[in-house]
């Protein structure tokens, strides 16, 4: 994960003041801007791009129109781009929605997708949403039809109920079916990206309501391109880890199979952190029929009160012949990483094989 400094710099603000210099001469060639710059390392990402916004409103204080002149000069400059563009868009938002003149909402959502193609502008776009939920989702919707992929993609990802680093517009939360159309519109695009972003996107409202997810997929999947089934798969993946049937169902995985899963059965029944558990298992097809199979594991990691919470991890997709028995051995690392707190005491783990688990080996963890 790249860090606030690796994005929104220092030196790409300066960089920033300067390009505005260069379109929009002013006393100290644009002074909030370069000030700005000099807070940044005490700050995160995103507050790095509300500060940074505030100084852009600060040194052009005139309101939309002046911004929306100066930012569309400045996209004449081929060194306008990458992360820098951020505070710009969340600038664009803030003026155009804030404005008197009902037409600058409309043009500021224009604004925003003659400067995605140097950076993405969904973070902006949530200011618009929250504002007027469905005015942008209509212009968004217009957006699916768009010949650049950078615009198709800003109309599924900005969008998404759940978009990482980005503030919530919780009318997005409560009414998941709302950017479906969007979706509908987008799941067979041609571009990767934005085909991943649509299912980024029916990932999140899989959270808030698996059975319109899994409706969802499952319409696409009578209607596919070449496309839709690896689609369906990512879309799918928070509900398959939580086993839920339909999800699982969908992809072709069934609980019916005659299987017999023996273990896991950990090698060492006490681990320090910073070691690996290593445990077996097997998986034997008992039935006339070959099974297809989606085979993870669970850890039941240790809480700080006392009491356990399981963790689903990828492992395998096999099919079996009748008779078939696949052997397993894995390691799971219990390396001291920054994102989970290890607690000693005792764990457990858990074979999950079609959303069904099975067996528990129980072992220890200690502190080096």
């Amino acid at each position: 994960m790249p860090t606030a400094e690796e994005l929104l710099s220092v030196d790409s603000v300066r960089r920033l003041a300067g390009v505005l210099t260069g379109v929009h001469p002013m006393p100290g060639e644009w002074p909030h801007v370069r000030r700005a710059a000099e807070a940044l390392p005490a700050l995160g990402l995103s507050d790095r791009a509300r500060h940074v916004r505030d100084a852009l409103i600060a040194d052009l204080p005139d309101g939309y129109g002046a911004l929306a002149r100066t930012f569309r000069a400045a996209l004449a400059r081929a060194e306008f781009t990458g992360w820098m563009v951020w505070p710009v868009t969340e600038a664009v938002a803030a003026t155009a929605v804030a404005s008197p003149q009902a037409e600058d909402f409309d043009d500021g959502l224009a604004l925003l997708i003659e400067l995605t193609p140097r950076l993405t502008s969904e973070f902006a776009l949530r200011t618009f949403l929250g504002a007027d939920l469905g005015r942008t989702l209509r212009v968004a919707l217009a957006w699916t039809g768009h010949e650049n992929p950078a615009v198709r993609r800003l109309a599924s990802e900005g969008t998404r109920p759940l978009l990482p680093w980005a503030k919530r517009v919780p009318e997005l939360g409560r009414r998941p079916d709302v950017t479906l159309p969007i979706l509908d519109r987008l799941y067979t695009d041609g571009s990767e990206v934005v085909r991943r972003s649509v299912a980024n996107h029916l990932n999140d409202i899989s959270r808030a309501d698996p059975g319109l997810a899994v409706a969802t997929a499952s319409r696409w999947s009578q209607a596919p391109d070449a496309h839709t089934a690896a689609l369906v798969r990512h879309a799918m993946r928070t509900l398959v880890k939580k086993a839920d049937p339909g999800a699982l169902g969908l992809l072709g995985f069934s609980a019916d199979h005659r299987i017999t899963v023996t273990g896991p059965t950990p090698r060492r029944e006490t681990i320090a952190e910073g070691d690996d558990l290593e445990f077996d298992s097997s998986i034997t097809n008992n039935g006339e029929d070959e099974a297809r199979l989606l085979i993870d594991y669970v850890i039941h990691y240790r809480k700080a009160n006392g009491t356990t919470a399981p963790r689903v991890f990828k492992l395998s997709t096999r099919a079996l012949k009748p008779g078939e028995t696949l052997t397993i051995t894995r390691r799971h690392s219990f390396k001291v990483i920054s994102t989970r707190r290890h607690h000693p005491g005792p764990h457990a783990v858990e074979m999950q094989v079609n959303g069904v688990r099975h067996g528990r080996g129980d072992f220890t963890l200690t502190k080096p």
